[in-house]
């Protein structure tokens, strides 16, 4: 065993670690650039002529899904806590799959059909009688969200750019945030496509390459190594101090997955995909994807606590460290840049999302209603880089943890659209009043739930917004409902 303690935490950069990065970014923007010459509309910048083919779109779904938090946080929660990653690892991977069977043909089919670009385009078509509320209260909360959620990535670019090249970390937010910023801003929903691919690609290969370095360097002792770890880290159901774990922090961790069914970012590739036939393949493509990365990035993590021990001061910093010792120059400079393609791969779309629905569900309808398409694009542009610049200023905080700040974006969407998006796909008696209901309800549970603490409210708080956004939905169309039937 290796204790953390005996190195600093990564100093100057190999050159050849540098030269990787700089060839990276430079490959990321030149999609970008090519992305531009093929951008000619609203339509384009935001769903890329909804042309994605069945790799293209789960690749991207995969990669805007897991970010950072893939190799930065799930990797530095095994640190800590061993099996009970497999957990959340395993609650994700259902909730891919799920999403991808329940929500991603019909809502393709159901977006092509109401011609629309947005998610609250698409809830303002299907309940016409309060499109302009339905508009307003969801771009509200995707905003909100999506700046929060934007925050993690931030804080994730801080911590690598901190970690390999030494940058200050203010200053290493920037820096990652302006690399973002730049091909988004260029080509919109096809770069960030594109991109997402490849970045999917890069953390594919690195979360493999990673876990095997470090076992295969045990070589037969890997297995007595692993056995030797107390108790608690190899029992998914026992916490470090010998207590069974609680129900509800079970319960918590498993319910991550039913976060999927309301992430605008993830949906839009649904509603981008080039043809309905096109779906099944891909999910095939993206579970498979899901379920190698989640398994690496948790062996990741058990790697990182049998190699340095368990001393790491900033244990979501486990595996740039493993990087660093383990792997030649080269190999280290393409894993690094897997980090990067992570943070830049979720950060990207959820910038994109945000400038989508400002542009097209705020700017259009409540601004410029005769805005053209070239207003409209360069409007989405000037969005991305304001809410940006907004997240990187949440960021500075260098005390910020990627997978607390993603688990409370992530319970903000799926409770305020996950209902609200599976019930208006399958229930044809949903009113749109249900919907104003479902997102409110949802959305404010998981604000207010989340800054309150201990007994019942130690449960994530996604499940009681999940459940109270329901239960909005049925009982305000229920009574819309009602209501007709006694005017007439």
């Amino acid at each position: 065993m290796v204790t953390a303690t005996e190195h600093p935490l990564l100093s100057c950069c190999e050159p050849s670690v540098t030269a990787a990065f700089v060839i990276y970014l430079v490959a990321m923007l030149a999609i970008g650039v090519v992305a531009w010459a093929q951008t000619r509309d609203l339509e384009d910048y935001i769903l890329g002529g909804r042309r994605l083919g069945s790799w293209v779109a789960a690749l991207s779904a995969g990669a805007s899904d897991m970010s950072g938090w893939l190799l930065l946080g799930l990797p530095g929660f095994a640190y800590v806590s061993g099996s009970e990653s497999l957990l959340l690892a395993g609650g994700l991977l259902l909730g891919t799959y799920l999403n991808w069977c329940i929500v991603a043909p019909r809502l393709r089919e159901a977006t092509i059909r109401s011609a629309s670009l947005t998610l609250p385009e698409f809830f303002a078509r299907r309940f016409p009688e309060v499109s302009t509320l339905l508009r307003m209260v969801s771009a509200i909360f995707i905003v909100i969200f999506f700046t929060i959620y934007t925050c993690s990535g931030m804080v994730a670019g801080g911590k690598l750019f901190n970690a390999v090249f030494g940058i200050p970390y203010h200053l290493a937010v920037g820096a990652g945030a302006a690399a973002v910023i730049a091909y988004t801003f260029l080509g919109g929903f096809l770069a960030v496509s594109w991109t997402d691919a490849v970045q999917a690609t890069l953390m594919f290969l690195a979360l493999i390459l990673v876990p095997v370095a470090v076992f295969s360097g045990y070589g037969t002792n890997g297995a007595q190594e692993v056995a030797s770890f107390p108790s608690h880290f190899l029992d998914p159901f026992v916490t470090a101090d010998g207590t069974s774990l609680s129900m509800v922090t079970v319960f918590s961790l498993v319910a991550w997955g039913a976060g999927y069914f309301g992430q605008p970012h993830i949906l839009a590739r649904f509603m981008a995909v080039d043809s309905v036939d096109s779906v099944s393949h891909a999910r095939r493509i993206a579970t498979f994807w899901a379920a190698v990365t989640l398994s690496g990035a948790v062996a990741a993590g058990v790697a990182g606590h049998m190699y340095l021990g368990p001393g790491l001061a900033d244990s979501e910093k486990v595996f740039i460290i493993l990087v660093h010792r383990l792997l030649p120059p080269v190999l280290a400079g393409i894993c690094l840049s897997a980090v990067l393609a992570a943070i830049m791969s979720t950060a990207d779309s959820q910038l994109l999302v945000s400038a989508s629905v400002f542009t097209e569900d705020f700017y259009r309808v409540f601004l410029r209603k005769k805005a053209g398409q070239t207003e409209l694009v360069t409007a989405g542009r000037i969005a991305v880089m304001v809410i940006a610049c907004v997240a990187c200023l949440l960021a500075l905080d260098p005390g910020n943890m990627v997978l607390d700040i993603v688990s409370y974006a992530w319970a903000g969407f799926g409770a305020a659209f996950g209902p609200v998006v599976v019930l208006s796909l399958y229930w044809r008696a949903m009113s749109g009043w249900g919907a104003v209901a479902g997102i409110i309800s949802g959305g404010l549970t998981v604000l207010i739930w989340k800054n309150l603490h201990g007994g019942i409210f130690e449960l994530y708080e996604i499940v009681p917004g999940i459940l109270f956004a329901t239960a909005a939905i049925f009982v305000a169309s229920l009574v819309q409902s009602i209501h007709k039937e006694l005017a007439v």
